[in-house]
């Protein structure tokens, strides 16, 4: 059974009294040392003495008490309304990232979202030295003048392309001594997903014509064959039923990677936060294309730690990233009989930790000419050896973009006749559970 302490005791009337004696500990001393030599001085009676004594004691101890009160009242008085719990508290349930601003733009409450997107903004400065986009600062500023709805759309292009829409929306708010005033709420609105969506649109329609439509034309003009000049030829059937085949393989490749980019694209500015395991992507990626290695005669190295290595990072994605880059050198690369996969923690040029997965294969290399648009999409060394190993010209703008979502780069180096390397760089994660 827990004992309670003397400090945990409930407030009494006589609680306050040792704090007014402390207080008052001058005051009464000096009254009592001046009225004891008064009395031994004969120019006053010792009861006398007592009763001025008294009196200055009453003086000095009561009025504190009241003093408090009034303190008390005055304060209540002049209390903002706007800074009231219940106003911090609305705000931080606002789904999006909410400020909401004095009339002279000054912050009252954010909310924990508003916070992250603006780490400068601080409660009772003003906004205008923390946000410094200049379409925000023009909104703000028309806002406070006008104390009319101001909109404002701005663009960020680090640490990712990232579009947000700004709403100022003035609030009518109780002042102490009972009139109105306005402030002024922020809230910040992503548009990235609808513009993503609107890019994505063109995009497809531009690349998607383009590349299907030789596989489409082939596949006409041999459906036109077989029901006309070939429609009772066996041998001539099969084959051009097998080339049918081929390109129709393309095209559901060539679909299936441009709906995985949208995808990777649509959420690219969201940073994945779930821990894996990378040393099990790799190995799980590298078995699965033992058969690619076999058929093209390649032997795939590994260089990889014992104990697992996480980031945060989604794990199909990653999967993909790895397939890409290891099937590429086992089809581009298989003349140098060889692929190594190595692991490794480095540290990158702004001093922070980071993990580097190296693809590095002995085949002919890659011009320099080359290498600043192997990313870009539908770009191709050579079109034709390309198509003929099944590519869509799709693979490492895929590889890029899904590094770009999981804030990594890809690092290319090659040399011709000495082979390449592609090297994906993931930012260090703490510690954590693998999923």
């Amino acid at each position: 059974m827990a004992l309670d302490s003397p400090s945990d005791a409930p407030p009494t009337f006589f609680a306050p009294w040792p704090d007014r004696l402390r207080h008052s500990a001058i005051i009464l001393l000096a009254a009592a040392l001046a009225l004891t030599g008064l009395v031994l001085l004969d120019e006053l009676l010792p009861f006398r003495a007592l009763a001025v004594f008294l009196c200055i004691a009453g003086a000095a101890l009561v009025p504190w008490r009241l003093h408090s009160a009034v303190a008390k009242r005055e304060e209540e008085r002049h209390a903002n309304p706007v800074e009231a719990a219940a106003v911090s508290a609305v705000v931080a349930g606002i789904p999006v990232p909410a400020v909401l601003l004095d009339r002279a733009g000054r912050v009252i409450p954010l909310n924990a979202a508003a916070a992250q997107l603006a780490p400068a903004l601080r409660k009772g400065e003003l906004a205008q030295f923390a946000l410094r986009t200049p379409e925000i600062i023009t909104a703000l500023r028309e806002a406070i003048a006008s104390t009319e709805l101001r909109r404002a759309t701005y663009h960020d292009h680090v640490p990712v392309d990232r579009w947000t829409e700004l709403i100022i929306t003035p609030v009518p708010v109780p002042t102490a001594f009972g009139g109105t005033d306005k402030c002024m709420l922020m809230t910040f609105h992503d548009l990235t997903p609808l513009r993503r969506v609107e890019e994505m649109r063109a995009d497809f329609v531009a690349n998607a014509s383009h590349e299907l439509r030789t596989p489409l034309a082939a596949l006409s003009g041999f459906i036109d064959t077989l029901q006309g000049p070939a429609k009772d030829d066996a041998k001539a059937r099969e084959r051009f039923l097998g080339i049918m085949h081929t390109q129709a393989t393309r095209m559901a490749r060539l679909i299936d990677d441009l709906l995985s980019l949208s995808r990777v694209e649509l959420s690219a500015h969201v940073q994945p936060h779930t821990m894996v395991d990378m040393v099990a992507i790799i190995r799980q990626v590298t078995d699965g294309l033992e058969p690619l290695a076999r058929e093209r005669q390649v032997e795939i190295e590994t260089s990889l730690p014992d104990a697992p290595v996480t980031i945060a990072g989604d794990r199909e994605e990653l999967l993909r990233v790895f397939e890409n880059l290891i099937e590429n050198a086992l089809k581009y690369g298989a003349s140098g009989g060889r692929v190594i996969v190595s692991l490794e923690q480095a540290v990158s040029g702004e001093g922070t930790p980071e993990i580097r997965v190296k693809v590095r294969d002995f085949g002919p290399g890659i011009a320099p000419e080359h290498l600043p648009r192997l990313t870009e999409r539908f770009y191709r060394v050579d079109v034709g050896d390309s198509r003929a190993q099944g590519g869509t010209g799709l693979g490492l703008s895929l590889v890029k973009h899904i590094l770009n979502r999981h804030r990594g780069r890809l690092l290319i180096e090659s040399v011709p006749r000495k082979g390449a390397a592609f090297t994906a760089c993931f930012p260090q994660s703490k510690p954590a559970r693998a999923a």
